[in-house]
């Protein structure tokens, strides 16, 4: 029966990558990402980077390990907390957006929460980072 067949394709699957069999292991999460990065490069449209991607956001989002960082994302703004997120990931300090935002007080004021992204701000983000405009509004 085909049925089982599938059953058994999806437990042999679950056993050779165990985040999609539930575990919580942080070693079986950061071998799930780079199976992802692998995926991403040579087969992306393979159905296996769906169904990873759901386990490791699941991961994410319930691991103690990033409750901290959660917290702080939700409590903030979305904009300024994507900004964050992506000066940590590129190694970038607030001096590197003149072009965008404007001067390096102007950023700390945004990034402190005293001032809030303009428009035209995260438009220039978007476009220096090849992104949607939609992701900085909150």
């Amino acid at each position: 029966m085909i049925f089982s067949d599938a059953i058994n394709a999806a437990n042999e699957l679950a056993r050779m990558v165990p985040l999609l069999g539930g575990s919580t292991s942080r070693k079986d999460y950061d071998e799930a990402l780079m199976l992802v990065e692998y995926l991403l490069e040579t087969q992306p449209d393979n159905p296996l980077v769906e169904m990873l991607t759901a386990k490791i956001t699941a991961y994410e989002d319930h691991a103690p390990e990033f409750a901290a960082f959660n917290a702080r994302i939700s409590a903030g703004k979305n904009g300024v907390s994507l900004l964050r997120v992506l000066m940590d990931q590129h190694g970038l300090v607030q001096s590197d957006f003149e072009n965008e935002i404007g001067k390096k007080s102007l950023v700390s004021r945004i990034l402190s929460g005293e001032r809030s992204l303009t428009l035209d701000h995260m438009r220039a983000l978007a476009n220096r980072f090849g992104i949607p405009v939609s992701v900085f509004v909150d």
